[in-house]
C-alpha cells in the first residue's frame, strides 16, 4: 500500500504553501468529513478515505513514469474519480489538466501535444475519441480507463491504483514547491487555438485565501460539482476550494440536471453561470403565471413590493416601515417556502459569473431573499478577481477587488489586475504572455470596465467585442444579448449584430428546454426546434420578448430586426465554445446570408 501518512496538527489547510499540502492537512484535521459523493451515496468518501485513494493512485502513476515536470491529460465527467486522479497527479509534482468532453480527436491531439503528456486518464464514454486521437500522438504511452473493461493497449485504473506499494507519496508531496505548476487551463478561445494558462500552487492558494475573506467557508460546507473540470470556475469552486476548506462535494454528471440537485443537496455555496439563473427565474415565472388569479395576485404583489425594497436599498434610500413589514410577512409566508422548494434555503452565498447577468434577474432573486452576487475572474487570474460581498452587493457590478488584488483601468478602458493569483504565463507562447503580462506584473484582461467611487467594478464588455455602429456609437453586445434572453423564456441564445452597421439585428436560438413546452401549449407538440423556427406563433412570441427588451435598452441599442435560426447551438459546436461563449466570427461567417438579409432593402 502506498504511504498515507498525514500531517497531523499542521495548522489550517488554507495556510499551506501548496494544494498538495493543503489536502494532507485537510485529511488530518477532518478525517471523517465527507469529501466527495454521488447523489445516492453509492459512492461516498471521507477526506481520509479520499487521501488514501489519492496516494494509492499516485504510487501507481509514479510507476508509469509520472513525476515532477510531467503533465497528465484527464477526460472525465463530474464524478468522484476526477478528484481522486487529479489530486494524485498533483501529489507527484506533476500537472493534471482537463479536456472538454465535447472536443473531437484533433482538438485532443492539439492539447496533449502542447502539454507534452505521456499519460491520459479517461472514462469509457470518451475512450473512443481518445483512442482516435492517440493514433496521432506517438508520445502518449499510457491511456488509463477508470471504469469498465480496459481494451488492449490501455490500463484499468484498478490495475494502476496501489500497484507501486513502495513509493513514498508523502515525500513526493513534500517536495512540491509553491511556484510549481499545479494545472493548465486551456482557454476555449473564441478565435484561434486554445492557450494553455499555467497556474501555480501559489496562485491557487492565494485565490483560495481571498475567497475565505469574502465568503465564510464551513467545514463540511455543501457544494455541487457540475461544470466542466476544464473550466477554471469548476476547478476553483468545486475542486480546490473544498480541498482547502474541507467542503463536501456532490457530483452531478449531467449539468442539465443541476437544478434538480439543489433540493437534495441544499448547498451552502452555489455558483452558476447566468443562464442557470435566467432559466430558474423563467421557470418560476411560468409556474406563477399558471396559478389561478386568487393565488397569483398576492404573490405578484409581494414580489413587486420586494423588488421596490431592493431598489430602495440599492440606492441607499430608507425603506418605509410599512414596506419593511410587508416584506417580512411575505418572506415568512411566501419567499421562505420558495427558497426551500428550490433548495436554496441554507446557502451562505450564491454567486454568478462568466457573463453579464441582467439586472432584472439579480433583482428578482434579491427580492426572494437570495442575495445573488456577481463576481468576475478569468482563467488567467485563477478564476477570481472581484466579488460582491454578502451583505454589500451592488447590483450591476462585479464587486470590489478581492483581498490581495490590485485593480486599475487603463487609458483605453481596459481592466488591469495584479496579484499572486495571476498566471505564470501561457504555455509555449512567450509572445502571447508578453502581450498579456506587462513588466510591472499587470495582467491586461481584455475586458473594458469602470470603477465607481466605492471601488466596485462594472464590466462593459470584451475589448474586442464592443460594437461601434456606423454613427460611431459604442455598445456592448453582451449586455444587449443578456436583456434579450431574460425577456422571453423562448430565447435560449441571442447574438447581436451591429458593428459598422446602421442599426442592430439579432440571431435568435430557441430554448431547447422551454420551446417544446411552449409548443405543446399551442397545439404544436412534437415539432422540432428547426420546425418551430418557422412557425408564425413562435415568431410573434419572440417578437414580443424583443419588444420588452427594447423598452429597457437605449434607442441606439434596440434590435430592429431578428432571425430565428434553425436548431440549437451547443457547447463545443460551431457557435459556442465549451464554456458557452459565443464564437462571434464563426457565427458571422456561417450565418452571413441570414445576417445580410436583415440589412437588405
Amino acid at each position: 500500500m502506498a504511504s498515507t501518512t498525514t500531517t497531523a496538527a499542521a495548522g489550517r489547510a488554507v495556510d499551506a504553501p501548496t494544494v498538495t499540502e493543503a489536502l494532507r492537512r485537510t485529511a488530518a484535521n477532518n478525517p471523517d468529513v465527507v469529501a466527495v459523493r454521488t447523489l445516492d451515496d453509492s459512492v461516498s468518501l471521507t477526506w481520509s478515505e479520499l487521501l488514501e485513494r489519492v496516494d494509492a493512485v499516485a504510487g501507481g502513476l509514479a510507476g508509469l513514469g509520472v513525476g515532477p515536470g510531467h503533465t497528465v491529460a484527464i477526460m472525465l465527467g463530474n464524478r468522484p474519480e476526477f478528484h481522486n486522479v487529479d489530486l494524485a497527479v498533483a501529489m507527484l509534482g506533476a500537472t493534471p489538466f482537463s479536456i472538454y468532453q465535447t472536443y473531437p480527436a484533433e482538438e485532443i491531439q492539439y492539447l496533449i501535444t502542447d502539454a507534452a503528456s505521456n499519460v491520459a486518464i479517461v472514462e469509457q464514454s470518451f475512450l473512443p475519441v481518445m483512442l482516435e486521437a492517440r493514433q496521432g500522438l506517438p508520445n502518449l504511452e499510457h491511456v488509463v480507463v477508470i471504469d469498465g473493461e480496459a481494451p488492449q493497449g490501455t490500463l484499468a485504473l484498478s490495475e494502476v491504483e496501489g500497484s507501486d506499494r513502495g513509493f513514498d507519496v508523502t515525500a513526493a508531496a513534500a517536495a512540491v514547491k509553491p511556484d510549481d505548476l499545479l494545472t493548465l487551463i486551456y482557454t476555449s478561445g473564441t478565435t484561434g487555438p486554445p492557450k494553455g494558462v499555467q497556474l501555480s500552487h501559489r496562485a491557487i492558494m492565494a485565490a483560495a485565501k481571498a475567497v475565505d475573506e469574502i465568503i465564510p467557508m464551513q467545514i463540511g460546507g455543501r457544494l455541487i460539482s457540475w461544470l466542466p473540470a476544464a473550466h477554471i470556475a469548476e476547478r476553483m469552486a468545486h475542486h480546490y476550494i473544498p480541498v482547502i476548506y474541507a467542503g463536501s462535494i456532490t457530483c452531478c454528471p449531467n449539468p442539465r440536471e443541476v437544478l434538480s440537485y439543489l433540493p437534495a443537496v441544499r448547498p451552502t455555496w452555489f455558483f452558476a453561470v447566468p443562464r442557470i439563473w435566467e432559466k430558474l427565474k423563467a421557470g418560476l415565472d411560468t409556474m406563477r403565471a399558471a396559478q389561478p388569479e386568487d393565488q397569483r395576485a398576492p404573490l405578484e404583489a409581494a414580489l413587486d413590493a420586494a423588488i421596490t425594497r431592493v431598489r430602495l436599498k440599492q440606492r441607499g434610500e430608507p425603506v418605509p416601515d410599512e414596506l419593511e413589514a410587508a416584506f417580512a410577512k411575505a418572506d415568512e409566508q411566501i419567499f421562505s417556502k420558495l427558497r426551500a422548494m428550490l433548495g436554496l434555503d441554507q446557502v451562505v452565498a450564491v454567486n454568478v459569473g462568466a457573463a453579464p447577468t441582467p439586472v432584472e434577474v439579480l433583482e428578482f432573486f434579491h427580492a426572494m431573499g437570495i442575495e445573488l452576487a456577481e463576481l468576475w475572474g478569468m482563467s488567467e487570474t485563477s478564476g477570481f478577481g472581484t466579488c460582491n460581498r454578502p451583505g454589500a452587493v451592488k447590483i450591476g457590478t462585479v464587486g470590489p477587488p478581492a483581498p490581495g488584488a490590485e485593480l486599475k483601468i487603463a487609458d483605453d478602458g481596459e481592466v488591469l489586475i495584479r496579484g499572486e493569483f495571476v498566471m505564470l504565463g501561457y504555455r509555449n507562447a512567450p509572445e502571447k504572455t508578453a502581450e498579456a503580462l506587462d513588466s510591472d506584473g499587470w495582467l491586461h484582461t481584455g475586458d473594458v470596465g469602470e470603477i465607481d467611487a466605492d471601488g466596485y467594478l462594472r464590466i462593459v464588455d470584451r475589448k474586442k467585442e464592443i460594437i461601434i455602429n456606423s454613427a460611431g456609437k459604442n455598445m456592448s453586445p453582451a449586455n444587449i444579448e443578456a436583456e434579450l434572453k431574460t425577456c422571453s423564456p423562448l430565447i435560449g441564445q441571442a447574438l447581436c449584430i451591429g458593428d459598422r452597421r446602421p442599426y442592430n439585428t439579432a440571431l435568435i436560438v430557441l430554448d431547447a428546454d422551454f420551446a417544446p413546452q411552449w409548443a405543446a401549449q399551442h397545439d404544436l407538440e412534437g415539432r422540432s426546434l428547426a420546425e418551430l423556427a418557422h412557425e408564425p406563433g413562435v415568431m410573434a412570441a419572440v417578437q414580443e420578448g424583443i419588444e420588452r427588451a427594447n423598452e429597457r435598452l437605449a434607442r441606439v441599442e434596440q434590435i430592429k430586426k431578428f432571425t430565428v435560426v434553425e436548431g440549437d447551438w451547443l457547447p463545443g459546436g460551431d457557435e459556442l465554445t465549451p464554456t458557452m461563449k459565443l464564437k462571434r466570427n464563426p457565427i458571422a461567417v456561417k450565418y452571413q446570408a441570414q445576417i445580410e438579409a436583415m440589412y437588405a432593402g
